[in-house]
């Protein structure tokens, strides 16, 4: 019976120590490769070395960096603890997060995978015509396993590809953590907008109902004399204000409801949605610097920054001679049942190398690429520092502010309160006019409103200081 080549030559299979020998010698020409990737620098923080002047300091208490406090340590309120936990199991965005990590993990698995040969069972058939004139048909039956164009990663360019890849997944997992600080940010500031909403929403109603007595009592008077068609107007006017102010307030309530529900993914527990009094502990400031290591945002655009740096090695690997080895050990036959016998056994092997020569500029254009797209990374990275910067002073200038004007605030709130006492006491012993009574009245209410919005605002901002300061992330994975 006669015997058909595996590709070009049969041999009988080496022995086992000549294998190792070829995989030996296959292993090292792989870790022997050399890398083309740029040696990485971090380019340096392109803001100030310290906070603005008007920061605050942190109080003595203030002994663990937000980045290493926990949560569920620096919100003080069980109802609000409840609800971020419920947005961490359901919010679709940071799902969604989870779920890039999960897809850019394969991708790095995928380019891992290319340092490797694969193997193959192969098993191939072929009829023709013989070429030697005889007018016969030729056939030739292989089975076994092919190895099919295993790159030997001489200049780095598979591993190159790599490194980008590793990168990209660790920027996925830097994002996951930037996207749960936003949410629980985002949950604990829509949770105190409706908390501030239902004391406005309650004042507001206290001052309907006092303004519809002031209105009655009024129209009374004019009836029996005692004030003018003008006073009752006047009246008439600032009710149907507090009116409309109530039909608001109810709306943004609605809103905050919507907002949340949102947030947590699922309808929110009624119980969840009433407060005791939020509070919320001091975290330390640190310097500027530190950010570069507690920001999630910012590692994330340092691995895309690394991710685009290991791509140029990669481009630059183009230029060089791209070698590929196929290879196949099995058995060989001209016959279908020939196959599998004694003797029948062979290998093959066949290297390949390919040095560009002429491709109309596609590499250097690559490598082009790359580089601007290295540039345009380490312009993300530095923008991203700008702006968790720009956030952390902005947060410290809120706390060093905030504080005092809600003081005076309510102080002005209590001389306000106190005039509208005497202004009503004046009016209706007859030594004041209506007009007093109701800019008294207006200003009160004015004020009352703004002592509210100026507490909100002191709350959202140290929660918006945790966040700035990179307070909330997971900790780290195995």
């Amino acid at each position: 019976m006669s015997k058909t080549n595996l590709h070009t030559r049969s041999m009988k299979l080496p022995s086992s120590r000549s294998s190792r020998s070829l995989l030996t010698l296959a292993a090292v020409a792989t870790l022997a490769g050399c890398s083309m990737i740029p040696t990485y620098e971090r380019p340096a923080a392109p803001v100030a070395a310290q906070w603005p002047v008007l920061s605050a300091t942190a109080t003595n208490e203030a002994t663990v960096p937000a980045a290493e406090l926990a949560w569920q340590d620096f919100i003080g309120d069980a109802s609000l603890r409840e609800l971020i936990r419920l947005a961490l199991a359901n919010n679709r965005d940071l799902r969604v997060a989870v779920l890039n990590i999960e897809q850019v993990r394969a991708t790095y698995q995928i380019r891992r995978a290319d340092q490797f040969p694969t193997l193959n069972l192969a098993a191939t058939g072929l009829r023709q015509p013989k070429t030697d004139g005889s007018g016969g048909i030729g056939s030739a039956y292989t089975a076994g396993l092919a190895m099919a164009s295993w790159e030997i990663d001489f200049f780095g360019r598979v591993a190159s590809l790599k490194e980008s890849a590793l990168a990209q997944y660790l920027a996925t997992e830097e994002a996951r953590k930037a996207a749960q600080i936003s949410l629980i940010a985002a949950v604990a500031n829509a949770w105190l907008s409706l908390q501030t909403n239902d004391e406005l929403l309650a004042l507001t109603q206290r001052t309907l109902a006092t303004r519809d007595d002031s209105l009655r009592l009024t129209k009374l008077r004019l009836d029996n004399g005692a004030a003018s068609a003008l006073d009752f107007r006047q009246a008439e006017s600032l009710t149907a204000a507090a009116r409309a102010t109530l039909a608001q307030q109810r709306r943004l309530r609605a809103l905050d409801v919507n907002a949340l529900t949102l947030l947590v993914g699922q309808p929110l527990p009624d119980a969840l949605l009433t407060s005791a009094g939020a509070t919320f502990r001091e975290v330390p400031t640190g310097l500027p610097s530190d950010l570069l290591q507690r920001r999630p945002d910012i590692r994330q655009a340092e691995q895309q920054l690394i991710a685009a740096n290991a791509s140029i090695g990669a481009a630059r690997a183009a230029f060089f001679p791209r070698i590929s080895l196929t290879a196949s050990a099995g058995s060989a036959s001209s016959e279908l049942a020939g196959l599998f016998k004694d003797g029948s056994w062979g290998w093959t092997l066949a290297p390949q190398a390919l040095l560009p020569i002429f491709d109309a500029g596609r590499n250097q254009a690559n490598l082009s690429s790359a580089k601007v797209g290295r540039d345009i990374a380490v312009a993300q990275y530095e923008k991203a520092i700008q702006t968790a910067f720009r956030e952390v002073a902005d947060a410290l200038a809120g706390r060093a502010t905030l504080g005092e004007q809600l003081q005076a605030q309510q102080v002005q709130n209590d001389a306000e309160a106190d005039r509208f006492r005497l202004a009503d006491l004046r009016y209706r012993n007859g030594v004041a006019s209506y007009l007093e009574l109701l800019d008294a009245q207006r200003s009160l209410f004015g004020v009352q409103q703004a002592v509210a919005q100026t507490r909100l605002a002191y709350l959202q901002n140290q929660v918006v200081l945790y966040k700035a300061l990179g307070g909330g992330a997971p900790p780290p994975s195995p």
